[in-house]
């Protein structure tokens, strides 16, 4: 059945995205559209680039929003920071590890993968030992994956892959705005996010962030990259004080990630990133007392993401729809080797509230019960 814009039911996203978005940006997308050389639209850019930087914590020159969602990010970073020949270490413990290691083989580099089993974190001694083995260039890892809610912890990560001639590339595409990410303190050189998740815009834009440290090895390459539209060589001058034409940026979305920014500063990043771990915990309360049990070991919960084991004897796909057609909420299915064997439950950005944990759990206690 196809739905025309007046009969769209209402719906409440509390998977892993992409999460409720505020009436303030809705209403924000919803203004006349302009050129995107406009005087108007190169204003917005400019205070998108500024609130970026207080969102990343960082001083970073190249930091902007590529027109694209969270996979354009991913491969933005990976094509600009692998040149051909280039000893590359993924790091994999789900679906979105899997996802950076398939563009980096595409990159023509030397890949090496460490490979974690899905639902354990990615320790720093395990990627140190192994950056160090196959003395890589680049080292790519996921912050927070939401496959299986998992936290893999990169706080001191950065500095100590400089010392071994190593560039770090995240993906904050879930955490950003919801978790603590310190780009300039952790030493990390390449970061990309989503607008569709804790910061709370619609899905299109993905904000990046990189370091000067990667900007060297940018200017430094002996071939283009392999991607005319996310190569950040070009992509700098039309985001920059050059303004040279380079494509049609989504001038809709950029109001939209410019008010979602405007909340995340209002708020504030320190108190957003605890109001997302105060709903966590008492998420995970509710749901000890049920007896469910997460995916992710203790320690390295994602507070935004929670993925949580399907119980013995409840009907993975059944629960779902049933949270769908009884009370209008999505949350998420598990996916690759948590296929069936996962929900994930989002609490992200302005879907992050307490009335919204008591909606998952009194559901969820009705459609087990049942």
């Amino acid at each position: 059945m196809l739905f025309g814009m007046s009969d769209t039911p209402q719906r409440l996203p509390l998977g892993p995205g992409p999460s409720p978005v505020p009436p303030r940006v809705l209403q924000a997308i919803a203004k006349p559209t302009v050129g995107h050389l406009d005087p108007i639209c190169l204003e917005v850019m400019d205070g998108v680039r500024t609130k970026l930087r207080t969102a990343f914590k960082t001083k970073n020159e190249m930091t902007l929003a590529v027109s694209g969602t969270g996979s354009a990010g991913m491969e933005c970073a990976l094509v600009n920071l692998i040149e051909p020949g280039d000893s590359v270490l993924i790091c994999t413990n789900g679906y979105f590890g899997e996802r950076m290691a398939e563009i980096a083989s595409r990159c023509q580099c030397d890949l090496h993968r460490l490979d974690v089993e899905w639902g354990e974190p990615i320790l720093q001694d395990q990627v140190l030992a192994e950056a160090k083995r196959v003395n890589a260039k680049v080292v790519g890892i996921v912050h927070g994956e939401t496959s299986t809610g998992i936290h893999n912890p990169i706080k001191d990560l950065g500095h100590k892959v400089h010392e071994l001639g190593a560039l770090l590339l995240v993906d904050c595409v879930a955490t950003l705005g919801g978790m603590e990410v310190d780009t300039d303190a952790w030493g990390l050189d390449a970061v990309y996010s989503g607008s569709q998740k804790c910061l709370s815009a619609p899905p299109g834009l993905a904000p990046m962030t990189v370091s000067p440290r990667a900007i060297e090895k940018l200017e430094a390459r002996k071939t283009k990259v392999q991607s005319w539209y996310l190569d950040l060589t070009e992509v700098k001058h039309y985001w920059g004080e050059d303004r040279f034409y380079h494509h049609t940026a989504p001038v809709n979305m950029l109001y939209a990630l410019d008010e979602a920014l405007n909340i995340v500063l209002e708020e504030g990043v320190d108190s957003r990133v605890q109001r997302h771990t105060d709903m966590h915990l008492l998420l995970k309360a509710g749901l000890d007392a049920m007896g469910l049990k997460y995916a992710s070991p203790e320690g390295y919960h994602m507070t935004c993401v929670n993925a949580v084991r399907v119980p013995e004897g409840a009907d993975d796909l059944k629960v779902r729809k049933a949270f769908m057609s009884d009370y209008g909420i999505e949350i998420g299915a598990g996916l690759g080797k948590f296929k069936g064997k996962a929900w994930r439950f989002g609490l992200m950005g302005h879907g992050a509230q307490r009335r919204n944990v008591a909606l998952i759990l009194a559901a969820l206690d009705d459609l087990l019960k049942r």
